[in-house]
């Protein structure tokens, strides 16, 4: 059996302390690859207003060209995930590094939309391989008790990334051209050398990986057996994540823009002000309770509580006007609609077997991402024709229906991965 389930489990008091030098890598190395994914990734979204009048984009195109990377996400999380469980987590995770920031390099010498297309499709392969190798990592080297708060410390990465990339957006911006926000992008790469020499392989990892090759039937008969659970985590995040890339993916515009084109007219200094202290007081605290309470109360519950508040909040941020209530309700909506992700990563890496866990882990997630690739696409064309905030009030509902796949997804509390 490749999962043993141990629901009473007792969990200790989580102490930093208390851990491995090897548990405390992992989840360095991770989380540094996850927050360094999102600030490449979201420097798209921090300068899409620059970029719309640059180009002379319409909302529609500009999120097709997102939808574009999350595509290529999901064909890269396919390709990753068979490398990770092939020739282990550690090589992959440090090489869907260096390609996500070098063409997050290249975006920066885009002289029309077809190349800056180009470059961000072969970015998203890189985007789609992180997550699966950083996350089976840390899952495959952290004891069930604690699994889900080092996930959710990885997660919460996103927050800090999501956070740098404004600053830094902002900073660039102020001195330079748009060009130089994403030639900024190519640092992460440097991370690469201190994971290849401080990072071990997860030990499970390696005592599979020293056993008998896993014969091609038998691979395909543990693809069998899970494929109920898997169809149900993916509609889980497939629902969640239409919302949050419709969300989040507009949310920088839409603060942006001039109120006569549907924005709220936010100033650059507003505005960097805004998207950090969203990422700092909604994002990031959401993922860090998550695995608090996931940990105590079990991964399920949790995960469906945090997708109704977020289908709950989304509408009050989609009316505000006022901003501080805009912060308020965009905070509360980050808090939930964000740290749900965590729990997607912990009933991942719980629910499949060690064979082939890094590649269902990616089906499930970044497949997700291809699936509601087309969020920022429609959300854009309903902002269009609607206003954004319509296009807000269908996240919301996105939302709702995630949690209503997350009732078919087995719980895994108490899981030992053998």
């Amino acid at each position: 059996m490749s999962l043993v389930s141990s629901p009473n489990l007792t969990t200790p008091l989580f102490r930093w302390r208390n851990t491995t030098p090897a548990q405390r890598r992992t989840v360095l190395a991770a989380g540094l690859g996850w927050g360094l994914d999102a600030f490449d990734v979201m420097l798209y979204s921090i300068v899409l207003a620059t970029l719309m009048r640059e180009f002379g984009m319409s909302k529609s195109t500009a999120g097709f060209l997102n939808s574009l990377t999350l595509i290529a996400s999901a064909l890269g999380s396919f390709a990753f995930g068979l490398l990770a469980d092939r020739t282990g987590r550690r090589r992959t995770l440090s090489l869907s590094i260096l390609t996500y920031s070098l063409w997050t390099f290249a975006c920066g010498f885009s002289t029309s939309v077809a190349t800056l297309a180009v470059f961000r499709f072969f970015l998203g392969l890189g985007m789609g391989g992180e997550w699966n190798a950083g996350a089976t990592l840390v899952a495959e080297t952290w004891p069930s008790y604690w699994r889900a708060r080092a996930l959710a410390i990885v997660q919460s990465s996103w927050a800090l990334g999501y956070a740098l990339a404004a600053v830094v957006a902002g900073v660039v911006l102020a001195r330079g051209n748009w060009r130089w926000v994403f030639f900024v992008g190519v640092l992460p790469a440097l991370l690469i050398f201190w994971i290849q020499q401080g990072v071990p392989e997860p030990e499970l990892w390696k005592r599979h990986a020293a056993a008998q090759p896993v014969l091609p039937v038998e691979r395909r008969r543990l693809w069998r057996t899970i494929l109920p659970r898997l169809f149900a985590l993916l509609g889980t995040n497939t629902f969640g994540m239409f919302a949050w890339w419709g969300l989040f993916t507009w949310i920088p515009a839409y603060l942006a823009l001039p109120i006569e084109r549907g924005g709220r007219g936010f100033n650059q200094v507003d505005f960097t002000t805004f998207l950090v202290l969203l990422n700092l007081c909604g994002m990031f605290p959401g993922y860090l309770l998550f695995g608090v309470l996931a940990d105590r109360f079990g991964r399920k519950r949790t995960l469906i509580g945090y997708l109704l508040l977020a289908a709950l909040s989304v509408p009050g941020f989609a009316w505000a006007r006022e901003p501080g209530f805009i912060l308020l309700t965009a905070s509360v909506s980050a808090f939930f609609g964000t740290g749900f992700f965590v729990g997607s990563g912990v009933l991942g890496s719980e629910l499949f077997p060690t064979a082939i866990r890094a590649t269902a882990l990616g089906v499930s997630y970044n497949v997700a991402r291809g699936l509601s690739a087309f969020a920022p696409l429609v959300i854009g064309a309903m902002g269009e024709h609607y206003g954004l905030g319509w296009g807000f009030a269908a996240c919301a509902v996105a939302f709702a229906c995630a949690a209503v796949s997350a009732l078919f997804v087995p719980e895994t509390h108490g899981t030992e991965l053998a």
